[in-house]
């Protein structure tokens, strides 16, 4: 790796800093340095943007105002508050290891290094994000957005992807943060990825250090950072039964909880299926895959009249990209003795029970035109 000029390092710690104390934006989790909001916010953020966090993040705190409450929370009410975020197993693991601070540190969240890497779903990023901007501690906090930034103004060509460019990073920014400003530099970096040099046309006209950015003076800041791209998620092709009630349970619509392990571990959902033939499924006979899901909710004990196709709908995992072709159906009969798993709603339920944004998205639907 490159070494660097003390005054190329000088120069950009002044500078940033100068420039993120004029301009840093008003998030409610700057307004204090409580290191449990801190450390709810940074969980937030991770493959979230600004300003799909904020309205979550007031929800969550007004619902969950300490570690303790979070900790004693039932499952099913930390989901809810964390529904259309997506990456459900980041609020799991958050309330998991709120209880593991409740218990082992009296609710109050740690200050050391080691003690709160342990924690469930804390991995370094968040370590030194709660550690720095919380404790002011100078620890790195080195995301996507600080790796850029580094990439750029150190013109360092090594794929950010690897472990060994990372822990060079750590490394230049424990020596890059000034005595006793650990929080402010910490998040002065990050603000400066997000806002100024981003990963398509960075705004170097306006980046507070452009005047010593090797990467710009040497022509590269559209290229950096060098990034391995990760695969593409895999198609899956599914079918849905939006099924209908009867008798009793006429106006409310079937639904399912899915396993306690694995993907969306305990959230709700519509009975769905993978198609036997899933590349075909976009252009499939439609009859058939309303058959397949007739059958395999007849194993699961109901029975189902399929009618016709409703919508098609699609969502992407890390790993995953489901396309969804969503079946109208009715209940063949009252059938009180539903599988412990199932249940029948109405509207108003969804208010209770956490769902994925796909499943949201289609039953709002429903409901809207019932």
């Amino acid at each position: 790796m490159n070494t660097y000029s003390l005054e190329a390092k000088h120069y950009f710690s002044r500078e940033l800093l100068a420039w993120y104390n004029r301009s840093k934006r008003d998030l409610p989790w700057r307004r204090h340095r409580n290191p449990y909001y801190i450390w709810v916010s940074e969980i937030m953020l991770q493959q979230t943007r600004v300003d799909t966090v904020i309205p979550y993040f007031h929800r969550f705190i007004d619902k969950f105002p300490s570690i303790e409450a979070l900790a004693d929370a039932p499952e099913e009410d930390v989901l809810k508050c964390w529904e259309g975020l997506g990456y459900y197993s980041r609020a799991r693991n958050l309330q998991s290891a709120a209880r593991e601070v409740k218990e082992q540190y009296g609710g109050q969240v740690p200050s050391d290094k080691k003690a709160v890497s342990d924690l469930k779903g804390v991995g370094p990023y968040t370590t030194g994000a709660i550690l720095s901007i919380a404790y002011n501690q100078p620890e790195p906090a080195v995301d996507g957005n600080v790796m850029r930034v580094l990439s750029r103004y150190f013109l360092i060509e090594e794929d950010i992807m690897k472990g060994s460019t990372r822990a060079f990073m750590e490394g230049l920014v424990v020596e890059l943060i000034p005595e006793g400003e650990a929080s402010n530099f910490n998040q002065a970096l990050m603000e400066l990825g997000a806002l100024v040099c981003t990963p398509k046309s960075p705004q170097c006209l306006t980046c507070p250090v452009m005047e010593h950015c090797a990467g710009r003076i040497a022509g590269m800041e559209e290229s950096l950072p060098v990034k391995t791209k990760a695969k593409p998620p895999r198609p899956e092709y599914r079918a849905v039964a939006l099924v209908e009630g009867v008798g009793a349970e006429k106006g409310k619509v079937l639904i399912r909880q899915r396993p306690s392990e694995g993907l969306l571990a305990r959230m709700w959902e519509l009975p769905h299926e993978l198609a036997p033939q899933q590349a075909a499924l976009a252009g499939a006979d439609d009859a058939e895959q309303m058959d397949m899901l007739r059958g395999v909710l007849y194993e699961e004990g109901i029975s189902v009249v399929p009618d016709h196709f409703h919508m098609q709908a699609e969502h992407t995992f890390s790993h995953i990209h489901w396309n969804l072709r969503v079946y109208r159906c009715t209940a063949a009969a009252n059938d009180s003795s539903l599988p412990a798993n199932y249940r029948y709603i109405e509207a108003k339920d969804m208010e209770e029970l956490a769902f994925p944004k796909v499943f949201l998205t289609i039953l709002n639907s429903y409901f809207a035109m019932v």
